[in-house]
């Protein structure tokens, strides 16, 4: 089983946050009013267009398909309340140009990607991700200084209007 990881450091002022991958990339989220960079919920949309992206070009050029230009646009519409505002709906459009590109590997690639390659998609549509929401916290050197605990478990499959409830009640 594969394992990625990020970490997420603040560094001001106000939300501005650094991220680093596993693969060693660095980016900048912050808030839309901190403008220093993309706000978390929009690289979710970010990772949505990448991954298909990258399957649909792939599958093409294995095809053999003459594009000459290729971009994904994705739109995502998300509730405004209750928190948290999760996306109900999002939209994938693929544009893709070429003097000979057949509409049939078009859209056969893009079905591949939707249905079986793209992790992001399958993660976005299946909500099977258990998630551990852990703390750590450090109050100086040596292990006696160092506490730890796990607050909730959310996942998999849980109403976004109840999240952590169904594992507190079976916890009680």
């Amino acid at each position: 089983m594969a394992t990625k990881w990020a970490r997420v450091r603040h560094i001001g002022p106000d939300l501005r946050l650094e991220a680093e991958t596993g693969s060693g990339h660095r980016l900048i989220l912050d808030t839309l009013a901190g403008g220093g960079g993309p706000g978390p919920s929009e690289l979710l949309l970010v990772a949505q267009a990448g991954c298909t992206a990258m399957d649909v070009a792939s599958i093409l050029a294995k095809k053999r398909q003459p594009v000459t230009s290729y971009e994904v646009e994705v739109t995502g519409v998300a509730r405004d309340e209750p928190h948290p505002h999760v996306y109900t709906r999002i939209d994938v459009v693929h544009r893709v140009t070429g003097p000979a590109v057949e509409e049939a590997a078009v859209r056969r690639a893009i079905e591949l990607s939707a249905t079986k390659y793209c992790t992001v998609t399958g993660q976005l549509a299946s909500g099977v991700a258990e998630i551990h929401h852990r703390y750590v916290i450090r109050r100086g050197e040596g292990d006696e200084a160092t506490i730890e605990g796990e607050v909730v478990v959310t996942g998999p499959g849980e109403s976004p209007d109840a999240l952590g409830q169904r594992a507190a009640g079976s916890a009680a």
